[in-house]
């Protein structure tokens, strides 16, 4: 057999080179001649998986190293016999860390106390309940908004949109959807964009598309947190120079997450071809604890990863793409043995 491998898909030919000849591009390279001759195809969120990239082709199976599911028709993989698996979940421990960094260097630079603000959280599937759980355990009040999830469990310990708009610090962290009952594109736009005010900490770490940017250039907050961005990597020049924090959209980048992918599909793809699991592929990254001796949570954040190195490498937005192909080790926080427990996984997360 051959695979098809995004080349930034973590540990491509350590976890998939037991399934046959691994041959690699980079996800936007990835096109249908250079698919006549595979079998399966791994990517990540860079390759847009269709009719026009996969008809006339013998791929038989497709597996997506990340979380999001926009680049994917999922209807033209059912309709053709073609089998899909994808890593939900695999980064949402790293996006919740990410959002927490920030708050701390907010408050740090700010000069706020976390425990004296509310957090909006729109959308609590896996990365909003992480990141629930997390700033809970700083003392934050949490407004948690999620219609899908409301439906299914009931109204308690949800609020409406307007509600959660309303917060001191609103982080976005749904899926980009344009159809169904719950559609998020401009989930924030005309329609409540006046919510919005000078004193809000606005975040979107979900996906571009979410907050309608032509609007949000306009408006003035406290502060905008932005790593997901419409027309990546031609991303909007005036809402990067603005941000207190513009990511090239990394907040899911950790080596733990890209692991986890990797390894999610590569799960998925020994039940496929019903070969054993190799148990070796699981200790990858098993490191030893690092200590890290600083005494106040900005400052141990910072240590472990600063965000703001990201922020400054794309000040010149024609390295987003670069970078993020070439993104820096990052390892999340339960490596690292420190002055005070930090905000970790609840015993659920996974």
């Amino acid at each position: 057999m051959k695979l098809m491998v995004d080349d930034a898909v973590w540990g491509f030919n350590k976890i998939f080179s037991e399934f046959g000849e691994v041959v690699t591009l980079p996800g936007r390279d990835i096109s249908r001649e250079s698919l006549l001759d595979c079998d399966m195809l791994i990517v990540r969120s860079r390759t847009q998986v269709n009719q026009e990239l996969l008809e006339g082709t013998q791929i038989s199976f497709v597996g997506s190293t990340v979380a999001g599911l926009d680049h994917i028709d999922e209807s033209y993989l059912y309709k053709n016999n073609i089998a899909f698996s994808s890593a939900q979940g695999c980064n949402a421990n790293a996006v919740a860390e990410y959002v927490i960094s920030a708050l701390a260097n907010l408050a740090h630079d700010y000069c706020f106390n976390l425990t004296e603000k509310s957090l909006g959280i729109i959308g609590v599937g896996n990365v909003g309940r992480r990141l629930n759980f997390k700033a809970r355990q700083l003392g934050m009040t949490t407004l948690l908004n999620d219609p899908p999830r409301e439906e299914k469990e009931g109204a308690d310990g949800y609020v409406s949109l307007e509600n959660a708009l309303s917060a001191d610090i609103v982080s976005f962290h749904t899926p980009l959807t344009n159809n169904g009952p719950y559609p998020t594109h401009n989930l924030l736009g005309s329609q409540n964009f006046n919510l919005i005010t000078e004193d809000t900490i606005l975040i979107n770490a979900a996906r571009g598309g979410i907050i309608d940017e032509a609007i949000w250039e306009t408006i003035n907050t406290k502060a905008n947190i932005i790593d997901c961005w419409e027309n990546e990597p031609n991303i909007n020049p005036t809402l990067q120079k603005s941000a207190y924090w513009s990511t090239p959209h990394i907040a899911g980048h950790s080596i733990d997450a890209k692991f986890m992918g990797s390894f999610m599909i590569y799960k998925e793809l020994c039940k496929f071809t019903q070969k054993p699991m190799n148990s070796e592929i699981e200790t990858l990254i098993n490191r030893e604890s690092m200590v890290i001796e600083e005494k106040t949570l900005h400052a141990t954040l910072n240590s472990i990863y600063s965000f703001k190195d990201d922020d400054e490498v794309i000040s010149d937005i024609s390295k987003f793409e670069d970078y993020r192909r070439n993104y820096p080790e990052r390892f999340e926080w339960h490596h690292f043995k420190t002055q005070f427990d930090l905000p970790r996984k609840n015993i659920n997360q996974y």
